[in-house]
């Protein structure tokens, strides 16, 4: 029968014909039969079914072998013998070099029919040995699966004992070398179908011995930790974790975050090649795995593996959120590696070049896993923006993306970083600050922030980008008996001349920090600076001068040289005077005092006051840009100060100032428009307020810095219970209470009083009112009459004859902005440029610096934008609109730069023969001598660091470059299938990018 048998099927006819001969075949099988003659119908159909070439071949073996089983099962279970499977097992069957790959599905088949025979214990303890042996092998993916398949439908031949740990273990490092060859769908299916069957196998074995489960991940972190593998392990590990029990995690971590004899490099290897994991599309838990090894890596302190590790693979996680099929556990990993990474902006701004383009493949997705995740990402990126704050140039394009989607409030924002942060005490994570390979390519340096001290760096920066205050603190001498000074000095010499990305100003702080400020703690820097100013000028005030050249000076009669002389370096950059009168309205007697500033604090008027019709001697004004010098006619009125965002139209003759933007079309040789001159008219003079009492007026619902100057000087009532003690009345009276600035400072400060008291919560809280900030400002200050008239003569300063005041010119040069709602909580960052009295790139004419007042105000004097360590380039009208997409973020500090007038010509004048006589400013040989020395230091740190980083990032398991996951999303709108980024669709090329 045998011989039919194989006639049959070896034959040329059809299918449909073989099979109907080998039904007959088969049914007669089922009869009574010799031992001989079933002997050769088992070796046949083990023929057909190990190494017939067609399917068809094998499925005829595999009915013949039932129907043998089943109808002679003694003669069977002679010829399914014990030396038989251990000569099939390790030598194969078939020809030398084409060995069979269905003995493992043979042997399954043939299990079933000797289960009850005597036998059976025989076979079951050759076979625990030899599916050891053969794992130890390290079998393909196919042949794992197989002999999983294998020991799941008989679990008695599943190793037990020592073995039994030993075949986990190894089975472990099967998975850890499973590999996918192929990018066919199909394909990849059947691979992640065999992983499962492996995986699955573990599960069965630890949920019937427990025991195997803790020494099975310890294998599993020995393969994931190695840095000897030349390849690294398969992303297939991660089905191994899914099935460990949860309960289990808490000690796991534990174990391993403890483990003296794990180095840093080892354990950064793992948790690496963890987060790679989250490609892998059927894990369950893999995500709090993940999380609770960066926790627990956070609780023992190991911040540079985590600092590292995060860097290294934030953006490949951020990558796979395009991806349906694992979008969920990547974005609990994203989550917490953002909010934990709370000590540098670093790994945030690593993701903002792809948020926008993810944010456009999520909307359109268009599905509820998008729409989920889309709200969860805009939650993540408001916390980010909320903790670091600063970088508007950097955030604009992702606020844009994100504006139609939820913003969270506030207390869900402090929720979420105050419980994933790695630690709450700050200190700890003073050494890791950003890693800054080189300087800022503007050229200028960051300072460190050392703990909440953004209010201080903001302030230091402004004082440095102040040129003259700073080339007068440069040019200070040793022994000048001024210790906080010559901290200063070295800061701004370091900020000058170090190679250094950024530097830490810890010596500075610990000099100039108030006794009253909490360590770590947001401070007002506004409060920092008044008292850094009083400090300075107090110290100086012991009778040590500055500037020894202004002694010197043949411009300087007796009485101005002691008027400067007596002045401190404060005073003279920074000091102004203000004469406060005070008026009762019953005698008309006018009392008056003088006093000094170094800052003007403006208070916001009332929402119900009008600030337009502010009542202020001479308003100030807010002007475009323009020439200086004043037109021939000075009865010309000047035209409206406000800015506007389009030029004005030929045909109106009242038009506003030039705005901002179109500076640079007027040729500095062109006259001005007559309506833009300085001066006031003859008639303004009788009345001012008739002249600017509408044109100081901001757009409606809008507030801006001439609005609170005006504010600021407008006259008060003092009524009721704020009356004034009359000295000539000898008794309370009604009165009228008027500032007037007397002298304007070289750098005018001004402060925006943006925080009061709400009684009802018993809190600061702060005004969040956009503010516009004029780049040039007017301020009145009140002159001695002969000085009016000597000046209207001269056709200098704008005075306004008969009036007393004369208008002093400002240019803006720094504005600190707050981000926050509280003065105890938020972020402080500034804009700057440099102002001089000199064009920038013109020549001396005649020996003298070309006066700033012969050319159109330069708006091409480069902004710079300072935020702790980053330094970047700028503009204007990033300062301008910052608030607008951020309302958080609001103008706080502004400091202003007189320009050369007949007011401030002695120190400008000496200001500018020093720097012409002398140039930069030269340091003293012990402060040359420092900086030169931390600039060879920093040179061996950055080689040194170098070296490190790159024996610790060769440490890091190598990924597939992660950006093609965002490009590719760009052309595979029409691919199909079942895990792209779009919805519903994804080429097998996606698929396989995904997972491998």
């Amino acid at each position: 029968m045998d011989k039919i048998l194989e006639a049959v099927v070896m034959s040329s006819y059809p299918n449909n014909v073989k099979q109907g001969l080998v039904r007959r075949v088969i049914e007669a099988a089922k009869q009574p039969m010799d031992s001989e003659q079933c002997w050769s119908m088992l070796e046949l159909s083990t023929k057909l079914y190990l190494t017939g070439d067609t399917k068809y071949k094998r499925e005829i073996g595999k009915e013949v072998l039932e129907v043998y089983g089943h109808y002679h099962p003694e003669e069977f279970e002679e010829f399914f013998n014990v030396r038989f499977l251990l000569s099939l097992l390790q030598e194969g069957y078939g020809p030398l070099g084409k060995r069979s790959h269905y003995v493992l599905d043979y042997i399954q088949l043939g299990l079933q029919f000797v289960l009850e025979s005597p036998s059976a214990n025989s076979i079951f303890s050759l076979l625990r040995i030899e599916v050891l042996r053969k794992v130890c092998e390290r079998p393909s993916p196919k042949q794992c699966a197989k002999i999983s398949k294998l020991l799941t439908q008989h679990p008695q031949c599943i190793p037990t004992g020592k073995h039994q740990l030993l075949f986990c273990q190894q089975l472990i490092r099967c998975i850890g070398q499973f590999q996918c060859v192929s990018e066919g769908e199909e394909e990849i299916m059947e691979f992640l179908e065999q992983v499962n069957k492996v995986s699955g196998l573990l599960q069965r074995i630890w949920r019937t011995q427990t025991s195997a489960i803790l020494p099975s991940l310890k294998e599993l972190f020995t393969i994931i930790s190695s840095t000897e593998e030349q390849e690294a392990p398969s992303n297939a590990l991660a089905s191994v974790v899914q099935f460990v029990p949860l309960e289990l995690m808490d000690g796991v971590i534990r174990n391993l975050t403890n483990d003296d004899s794990i180095t840093d490099v080892q354990m950064m290897m793992a948790i690496g090649r963890m987060i790679d994991w989250v490609s892998w599309p059927l894990g369950k838990n893999i995500d709090k795995w993940i999380i609770a090894l960066l926790k627990g890596l956070a609780a023992v302190k190991k911040f540079s593996i985590l600092i590292e590790v995060t860097l290294s693979k934030i953006e490949k996680v951020f990558s796979k959120l395009l991806y349906p099929i694992v979008r969920e556990g990547a974005l609990s990993v994203l989550q917490y590696m953002l909010l934990s990474f709370q000590h540098s902006h670093e790994a945030f701004h690593l993701l903002l070049p792809h948020i926008p383009r993810l944010v456009a493949s999520l909307k359109k997705e268009d599905s509820n896993s998008a729409t989920s995740s889309l709200e969860q990402l805009a939650e993540l990126i408001h916390c980010m923006f909320f903790r670091f704050s600063g970088f508007p140039d950097l955030y604009e394009p992702v606020l844009e993306a994100v504006k139609a989607l939820p913003i969270p409030n506030e207390d869900r924002i402090k929720h979420l970083l105050g419980q994933n942060a790695w630690t709450s005490q700050k200190n700890e994570l003073a050494c890791f600050y950003p890693r800054l390979a080189s300087k800022s390519e503007t050229g200028k340096i960051g300072l460190i922030n050392l703990g909440n001290t953004c209010y201080m760096n903001s302030i230091i920066q402004s004082l440095f980008m102040a040129s003259d205050f700073r080339h007068s603190v440069l040019n200070l001498t040793e022994g000048n008996s001024q210790p906080l000074m010559t901290k200063l000095q070295w800061l701004f010499a370091f900020l000058e001349h170090s190679q250094r990305p950024a530097i830490s100003p810890e010596s500075f702080l610990s000099a100039s920090w108030p006794p009253w400020f909490t360590p770590g703690a947001q401070q007002d820097c506004s409060e920092y600076l008044k008292y850094l100013l009083d400090r300075l000028h107090e110290e100086e005030k012991t009778g040590k001068r500055i500037y020894q050249k202004l002694k010197e000076s043949s411009l300087m009669s007796q009485a101005v040289e002691h008027h400067y002389l007596n002045k401190t370096l404060i005073e003279k950059m920074f000091g102004g005077k203000m004469m406060t009168k005070i008026r009762c309205l019953k005698c008309l007697n006018v009392s008056s005092r003088e006093e000094a500033f170094t800052d003007l604090s403006l208070a916001f008027p009332p929402s119900d006051r009008n600030v337009c019709g502010s009542t202020s001697i001479l308003p100030v004004e807010e002007v475009g840009p323009q020439f200086i010098e004043p037109p021939e006619n000075a009865g010309q009125l000047m035209g409206s100060p406000w800015i506007r965002r389009k030029a004005p139209m030929a045909s109106d003759h009242a038009a506003p100032s030039m705005s901002v933007e179109t500076l640079g079309f007027q040729e500095p040789g062109e006259a001005a428009n007559p309506v833009h001159g300085n001066d006031v008219g003859v008639d303004a003079a009788k009345d001012p307020l008739s002249t600017f009492g509408e044109q100081t007026c901001a757009p409606k619902d809008s507030r801006s810095v001439p609005d609170l100057i005006n504010y600021f000087l407008s006259p008060e009532r003092l009524t009721a219970e704020n009356k004034y003690h009359c000295e000539k009345c000898a008794s309370l009276q009604d009165a009228e209470k008027v500032a007037e600035l007397t002298e304007g400072p070289h750098y005018l400060i001004l402060t925006l009083l943006r925080f009061s008291f709400d009684p009802r919560t018993m809190k600061r809280k702060k005004i969040l009112d956009n503010v516009s900030i004029p780049v040039v400002l007017k301020l009145p200050i009140l002159v001695a009459p002969e000085e009016t008239e000597e000046v209207c003569r001269h056709g200098k300063d704008g005075a306004v004859p008969g009036s007393g005041f004369m208008t002093v010119v400002y240019d803006l040069c720094s504005v600190v902005v707050h981000s926050g709602i509280s003065s105890e909580s938020g972020h402080y960052y500034c804009y700057s440029r440099e102002c001089t009295d000199t064009v920038p790139h013109g020549q001396p004419r005649d020996g003298v610096p070309k006066p700033a007042s012969d050319k159109q105000l330069d708006f091409e004097i480069q902004w710079y934008l300072f935020n702790d360590t980053r330094v970047s380039f700028s503009s204007f009208e990033s300062v301008s609109n910052v608030t607008s997409f951020f309302p958080k973020d609001t103008a706080y500090v502004l400091f202003y730069r007189q320009r050369p007038g007949r007011q401030s010509c002695l120190l400008h004048e000496a200001l500018a023969e020093a720097g012409r006589l002398h140039g930069e400013p030269s340091l003293h040989k012990d402060l040359m001598e420092a900086i030169s020395k931390d600039n060879i230091l920093f040179l061996q740190e950055q080689e040194k660091e170098a070296r490190n980083r790159a024996a610790y990032i060769s440490a890091l398991p190598k990924s597939p470059l992660w950006w093609r996951d965002l490009d590719r999303d760009k052309d595979d709108d029409s691919s199909s299938g079942g895990c792209s980024p779009a919805a519903g669709g994804g080429g097998s090329g996606s698929f396989h990018g995904l997972v491998f």
